[in-house]
């Protein structure tokens, strides 16, 4: 169990809702998808109603900044049989990083391995109460794409299983270019926290609103106002 899995879930029980992808950026086809991902009856660009309308404000505080750039969006709604098929890639693409098949590997190699992907990849429950945050429908991981189409740089990919996926790695980085990689993700923390998102602790894409992550982060920030989940999983 993660930490926010102890947040109760109240089930509003709003739809999903496809994603306007117009008025957004979007990776084509689908990272996941292509991988060969079983997304199903909904594809990944899916969420929330409420958690769309938050995601096309955010768009706007970002373009009264910049007012020719957009969010892209990497990926959305995720099922849980998705998380398994990822959770499993992740593992094999370490594997092969290493050079191993895991017939090689001890017990104690395999769960250090383990233990990189569930730093960066939910673990895919099927417990009600324990849900992954993407198959809530209420997290969606982004980046941000410029006037010239250009994908802006964060200083290391979307799930990316290193230190480098830490919000504030480069905060405090003097080598060149880490100033501008803090800055970048600053200003998709700002537009996304505006909007009424809360940012994922070890990830700089990750963001979600009103799941169990959102609440708990709401709740250290804000001992006396405690709130609870208004989104589960969506079966």
């Amino acid at each position: 169990m993660k930490p926010y899995h102890t947040i109760p879930i109240i089930e509003s029980g709003e739809i999903l809702v496809k994603i306007p992808l117009e008025i957004f950026a979007v990776e084509s086809p689908h990272p996941y998808a292509k991988l060969g991902a079983p997304y199903g009856e909904y594809s990944p660009y899916y969420l929330r109603e409420n958690i769309i309308k938050s995601l096309i404000k955010a768009q706007s505080y970002l373009q009264a900044i910049h007012p020719n750039w957009h969010i892209q969006i990497f990926d959305a709604y995720r099922p849980v049989v998705v998380q398994q098929f990822m959770v499993d890639y992740s593992f094999n693409q370490a594997l092969q990083a290493r050079g191993l098949a895991i017939a090689q590997l001890s017990p104690a190699q395999q769960d250090q391995i383990w233990q990189e992907v569930y730093e960066i990849w939910a673990i895919p429950s099927q417990d009600m109460k324990t849900p992954p945050p993407h198959s809530t429908g209420a997290a969606v991981d982004i980046t941000l794409v410029n006037e010239w189409g250009q994908v802006v740089d964060m200083g290391s990919p979307i799930d990316e299983m290193s230190e480098r996926s830490l919000p504030d790695y480069y905060a405090d980085d003097g080598e060149q270019g880490a100033q501008r990689y803090h800055t970048n993700r600053e200003l998709l923390r700002e537009i996304m926290s505006k909007a009424g998102f809360e940012q994922h602790p070890k990830e700089w894409w990750h963001f979600s609103c009103g799941d169990q992550m959102w609440a708990w982060i709401r709740n250290r920030q804000h001992p006396e106002q405690q709130v609870t989940a208004r989104y589960g999983r969506v079966a």
